[in-house]
Order: C-alpha cells, then structure tokens, then sequence
C-alpha cells in the first residue's frame, strides 16, 4: 500500500544517498583523486565498516523481503532506492507520488564547503561530476527530476556550468543559499545563469547544506558537553542550528528581489528547498516594510513594478518542514507559496510526513490543498514536467 493514496501529489524534495565512489565514473581525471580524497573523508574512518554493512543489505533475500512493510522506516542509505537507482522507481511508487525533485546529499555538503574557497577549479569539477550523477541516477524514470549544481563562486564560471547543466537535462538548477565569498548572489554578470534557466523554463533552487553553516564556529564552544545530531547524517541538524536556518534564504532572495533580478526575470521562479518556511510570512511583510522605509532613497527600489511581496507571491516557492504549522504558514502567507516535500530518504523526513502534513492543514480549503500538494510545485517547475 503507498504511503500516499487518493490524491495527485508531487514531492519537491528527496534526495541521492551517495556511496564512498559514486563521482569516480563522472569525474574528469585530473580532479579525480581528490574528489575522490574528499569522499573518503566522508565515509572512512570509524564508520567504515557498519558503512560498508549497511550497503551490503540490498542485496540480502530476507532484506528485500520486507522491503513494504519497512519502508517508510528504513532511512538514508538503509532505504529503498537511495542509492540503487534500479530500486528507485519502485520507492516513488510505494511513496505514492507522481514526481519527485532530487537532490545530491553529500555532493552538496562538499560542494558548499569549496564553494567559499578560492578553489574555483575544484569545485566546479565536484559540481560537474554531481551534475552528471545526477542526470544518471534520474535516467531510470521520468518521474525523478534531477537538480544540478550550478556554483556561483566564480561569475565566469557560474553560466558555463549552467549552459552544461540545462543540456545535460537538468529539470532545476541548484545554486548555494548563501552569499558567494566575493561578490553578491544578485550581482548582475549572474544574470547570464537567471536568462539560461528562465529561458529554458526551469526553476532556480535554494537547498539547506551543513545546517551548522549558517552560524560562526564558536557558537558550538559554549562549555557544554558536545551535542550530537539528531540523525547521523551529512546535515548536523541541532537546535540552534535550525533556528538560524532561515537567514540564509532570507538575505538571498532579498538580494534577489530588492536589486531587481525577479524584476528582470518575471518568468524566473526559485524554490526555496528544506529551509522551512515558518518565517515565510514575516520576511514578505518586513520586505515591504523595506520598500515603505527605503523606497523614497533608493533608485533599486523605486525601478521595481512590483511590492516587494508580490514578488514572493509571483516567482518563489517554498517547502515548510513536516513539523511546521503549514496550515499557519499558508494562511498567513498566501495558498500559491508552500510546496509538499517528503525529504525521501532523509531520517528527518520522519516515517510520516505526508500525515503531519494532511493534520497540519485540516480546515483547509481542497483548492488550497491542491496547490500545495500539486499546483504550486508544477508552477516552479515550468517545462521540466
């Protein structure tokens, strides 16, 4: 039985579970061995043995046996699909959803770490090998919409990779939340990369990477014993942490929209990707409060056709997390804005995130729910379903 019945509903967010060699037959040979080096830290070490245990399951009789009744429960790389791109298509159909958006895990962890750097050439290299992974795990079914990477640490390098992407058939391009090292996300050589996507009619995605990220080192130097995540994997989500999650995509799509790039771009649309959206509805109201104080100073603001907000409603596409008050969250911020995501096969998804959902939004209109099961994701999407 799917853990979804009865309704048509799209999943805007799951993911790869990458194994210790999954870029060596993508990457080019010169970056290869450290690529590879980077992977091994990774996965090696203390882990290496339950790893390598873990992988070994899928092909156990008694494992797949119970492959249904387990699967909702079994995460990460213990999960159905999440590494065998064979076994992937018959996970979407006991997930019960008619697509899914997918996502590197590792890929991404590393590829944000360079991304800060003044490695250029490396982590284009990462970000291509991840892309052509990408396009090759997702071959198996059209149902898996593959997300690609597309840096923007070097503003040379960030439309090449894009043009690479789209050809290879990227159905989204994933560019980092947070603010490239010397330049702004809204820097207008960019606008090259929003042309290539809105041409192609594919979405730009914002997607949460190490979690911890968001915050200086020191705040996990508080004199306290160490507090380990809550599930073990490549996102260390804690509590503080989670709590600073939303200033990342916060201070992006401000760029993004206070110096016009939504503006010039009116058929771009970003999706804003396991970064919650409980502050969906105060950042709309605070960016017009931004126009009320600044507009009558600021040439940027006074070019804009649109309230601030608006371009949220028109382009911008959020996925709240199950634990969130959607319900809240779309009543407060408007039924075209929150997306359905299952976070597939994350351990942060819960074994339930399609009952949280349904329990968060009773009371809702079907229209409403429509959208956000459904519409509000073919809406980001455009041309690549």
């Amino acid at each position: 039985m799917p853990h979804i019945e009865g309704r048509i509903v799209h999943d805007a967010d799951a993911h790869i579970m990458e194994t210790p060699t999954w870029l060596e037959p993508f990457a080019e040979l010169k970056f290869r061995d450290e690529i590879q080096h980077q992977f091994d830290q990774v996965f090696f070490g203390s882990r290496k043995e339950q790893f390598q245990s873990v992988l070994a399951q899928h092909t156990d009789e008694d494992f797949q046996h119970r492959i249904e009744s387990e699967f909702m429960a079994r995460k990460n790389h213990q999960a159905l699909g999440s590494f065998r791109k064979q076994d992937r298509s018959l996970a979407v159909d006991l997930l019960g959803v008619q697509r899914q958006l997918i996502f590197p895990t590792t890929s991404n962890v590393l590829i944000e770490k360079f991304e800060f750097t003044d490695n250029h050439d490396l982590v284009y290299a990462m970000a291509r090998a991840s892309n052509r992974a990408q396009i090759d795990f997702c071959s198996v079914d059209d149902r898996l919409l593959p997300a690609c990477n597309v840096p923007l640490a070097s503003l040379k390098h960030a439309p090449l990779i894009a043009q690479e992407a789209i050809a290879m058939g990227a159905a989204a391009l994933l560019v980092p939340w947070a603010c490239p090292k010397h330049h702004a996300t809204s820097h207008i050589e960019l606008d090259r990369v929003w042309a290539q996507a809105q041409e192609a009619e594919i979405p730009i995605l914002l997607h949460v990477g190490a979690a911890d990220f968001v915050l200086p080192k020191a705040h996990a130097k508080n004199g306290l014993a160490e507090i380990p995540d809550f599930h073990g994997g490549d996102e260390n989500f804690r509590s503080i942490s989670y709590m600073a999650i939303p200033s990342g995509p916060q201070q992006a799509l401000s760029m993004l929209i206070l110096d016009g790039v939504l503006d010039r771009f009116p058929h771009l649309m970003v999706g804003v990707i396991e970064l919650g959206a409980i502050w969906v509805p105060g950042f709309i109201r605070q960016l017009d409060a931004a126009m009320e104080a600044f507009g009558r100073h600021e040439k940027r603001l006074q070019s804009l056709q649109l309230k601030p907000s608006e371009y949220v409603s028109r382009q911008v596409r959020v996925t709240p997390y199950p634990t969130e008050d959607t319900g809240w969250i779309i009543e407060n911020s408007g039924e075209n804005i929150c997306m359905f995501s299952s976070d597939y096969p994350h351990v942060e998804g819960g074994r339930n995130p399609y009952g949280r959902f349904q329990k968060s939004t009773e009371g809702l209109h079907e229209e409403v729910l429509d959208a956000f099961y459904r519409g509000n994701f073919e809406q980001l999407m455009g041309a690549a379903i």
